[in-house]
């Protein structure tokens, strides 16, 4: 029985393989025909792309297995119509929800190396902080590593991977949807609540969102303002009593945590914990926030609904 299974893993593996050649050849084949007419100069033959670390990678046609390390990038490559091609992701991705049946390879901390490299992918897309990615490139991969920390990154990075899968055309009309979206949920702010201050917490710790930080900048595209300034980095550890003295007119975190900031010592001193200025978000929700990716746009519109359903500020916008 396993001689028999092991054999016809072999003959799948060979017409997959065959597959692949074939779908090369008539790729270079047509690239041949338009070189030989003069309409494609030799050099753009190949797709060859420098990524965020400066490392230039080259590929003889779009690839069509592809693993990513991380969220925001896996739903860059499905954002691009390309979800079919990826092979394996990291463990938090999951959306859109195909991804969610994919192989999960661990996450930044603890990559799965040898399940990733038995997944046989012509691409490894990673962020700077993955952990495996020297090991990758040891071992044969090409790891193509993009940066998603602002806005400006992620419309790079759309640029990048339309490039690399051929959704050159999708890459743009992605970025100038959520270009749309954003002018959608600045509109959606009220007054009284333009240039209020924003704690957004990511962690209990707590840990908030600064202006330099993607959801910074996103607050800042809704004409608010940030209780944490760009100097103390994009993501900083507070002193909770830095809170309570600094007052943020509007508090936003997942649900649970806006509901259990009255009992954190000294916190049922911030008024905007007594007035209800809160944005309290139920998990799914919350993790659209909090992911820099093709969904910018959606998470500005709903950071607008909730500001949006505030009850108005007392004596008016500070």
């Amino acid at each position: 029985m396993r001689v028999g299974v092991a054999a016809a893993w072999r003959a799948l593996a060979a017409r997959e393989a065959a597959t692949r050649t074939g779908r090369r050849a008539v790729h270079r084949l047509g690239l041949g025909l338009l070189l030989g007419l003069g309409l494609l100069p030799a050099a753009l033959a190949d797709i060859v792309l420098r990524d965020d670390r400066g490392r230039e990678l080259r590929w003889p046609a779009p690839p069509v297995r592809i693993v990513s390390l991380l969220p925001s990038l896996t739903e860059g490559v499905c954002a691009l119509g390309a979800c079919a091609r990826l092979v394996g992701t990291d463990r938090y991705a999951d959306w859109p929800a195909e991804v969610r049946a994919l192989p999960k390879l661990g996450g930044l901390e603890d990559p799965q190396l040898e399940a990733v490299v038995a997944l046989r992918p012509e691409v490894v897309l990673a962020a700077p902080s993955t952990r495996v990615t020297e090991r990758l490139e040891a071992l044969g991969l090409k790891v193509l590593v993009l940066e998603s920390q602002t806005h400006a990154d992620v419309r790079r990075a759309l640029g990048v991977l339309g490039r690399l899968l051929d959704r050159e055309a999708e890459a743009a009309r992605t970025w100038a949807a959520i270009e749309a979206d954003l002018r959608r949920a600045a509109a959606r702010v009220p007054a009284a609540r333009r240039g209020q201050r924003v704690y957004f917490e990511v962690e209990s710790a707590p840990y908030a969102a600064g202006a330099g930080s993607f959801i910074g900048e996103t607050l800042a595209r809704l004409g608010l303002g940030n209780v944490v300034p760009a100097e103390l980095g994009p993501f900083p550890r507070l002193n909770p009593e830095y809170l309570v003295r600094a007052q943020p007119d509007i508090v936003m975190a997942v649900r649970r945590e806006v509901e259990a900031m009255p009992r954190r010592p000294g916190w049922q001193h911030l008024r905007a914990l007594q007035t209800g200025a809160t944005c309290g978000f139920e998990p799914a929700r919350y993790e659209l926030l909090v992911r820099p990716g093709p969904r910018l746009g959606e998470a500005a519109l709903l950071l607008a609904d909730c500001l949006a359903g505030l009850p108005p500020p007392a004596g008016g916008a500070r």
